[in-house]
Formats: structure tokens, C-alpha cells, sequence
């Protein structure tokens, strides 16, 4: 009797428990509640926004998310929610400087202060101030690196911003 040393196929024995460690890697995945993040439903079918500035990028960007769902009416008086923007601020001060006067350090903030209403006033989320806050390193030598860094953490706080007003929107029922 002789044995072959080709039992598990073209893969060898290692090929072999390699597809199976991926098959059962594959099925302890879905067991364990992984699932892509998805937006909150939202329970209206319209919504306009008032009080936000004309280019606003925070307005920009929660229409975009809010959009994939309801409808954005230019008209307050037609939709069923209205969602008032009070504030909606980006900040930047300084933390610390060196001796010479020389920025090492900022801090940047993102405030957005909202309510939401019907449009015959009754209030369905009172008013809401959120502020985020991000501390970032600075350096005049890379000055035009620490402007795009510095983007790039203001598009990340309305990231998070878009998603805390949109987990609020979810918990409104008209």
C-alpha cells in the first residue's frame, strides 16, 4: 500500500486548513453581529433647513445625509420638520507659543447649536450645542502641511457632528 503525499489536492495539507481557517472566519463573522454602519431611519418625510449660512459645509453636508432619506424642502412652511441652525462655528486659538512668539500648538473647535420644530413652532428637539474639539501640533516650517492637517480635522468634527444630529433626528416623531 502506498500512501501519496498529494491527499489534500494542488494545496497541501497548509492550503488546505488555510481554506478552512477562511471558510470559518468567514461564518464566526456574521454570527457575531458585524454590520456596515448605516445611517438612522429617520421617521418624517421632509425637513427644511433656516438659519445656516449660504456656503455652509455643515448645511452641505447634512443635506447630503438627511437627502438620502426625506425630502429637503427650500419652503419651512411646507415641511414637516424644521431644523434651525443658532450657531455654527469653527474656532481656532492658540494653546502654547515659544519664547519668540512662535505658535507650537493650536486647538481647533467646532460649535453647532441647534432646535428642531414644526413649522407651526411646536418644539419636537429643544436646543442643542454641540462642541468638538481637536488639539493639533504647529510648525511655521510646515506651514502648508499643517493647513491641509488642519482641513482635515474640521471635515472630521462635522463628521461627527453630521452623525450626533442625525441619531437625534431618528428620535423625532411628527
Amino acid at each position: 500500500m502506498k500512501l501519496g503525499r498529494r491527499r489534500f489536492g494542488a494545496f497541501g495539507l497548509y492550503g488546505a486548513l488555510g481554506t478552512l481557517g477562511a471558510v470559518g472566519a468567514t461564518v464566526s463573522l456574521g454570527g457575531c453581529g458585524f454590520a456596515l454602519r448605516v445611517p438612522p431611519k429617520l421617521h418624517f418625510r421632509s425637513l427644511a433647513f433656516t438659519g445656516f449660512e449660504p456656503r455652509s459645509p455643515l448645511a452641505e453636508d447634512l443635506r447630503r445625509q438627511i437627502g438620502a432619506q426625506v425630502e429637503v424642502l427650500a419652503d419651512a412652511n411646507r415641511a414637516e420638520v424644521v431644523l434651525r441652525a443658532l450657531a455654527d462655528q469653527r474656532l481656532r486659538s492658540v494653546v502654547a507659543s515659544t519664547a519668540a512668539a512662535q505658535v507650537r500648538e493650536l486647538q481647533l473647535k467646532l460649535r453647532f447649536e441647534f432646535e428642531v420644530a414644526t413649522p407651526g413652532g411646536r418644539e419636537l428637539i429643544p436646543k442643542v450645542a454641540l462642541l468638538l474639539s481637536r488639539d493639533m501640533s504647529y510648525s511655521e516650517t510646515f506651514g502648508l502641511a499643517k493647513e491641509q492637517e488642519e482641513a482635515e480635522l474640521f471635515r472630521d468634527m462635522q463628521s461627527d457632528v453630521v452623525l450626533q444630529v442625525m441619531r437625534r433626528l431618528a428620535a423625532v416623531r411628527v
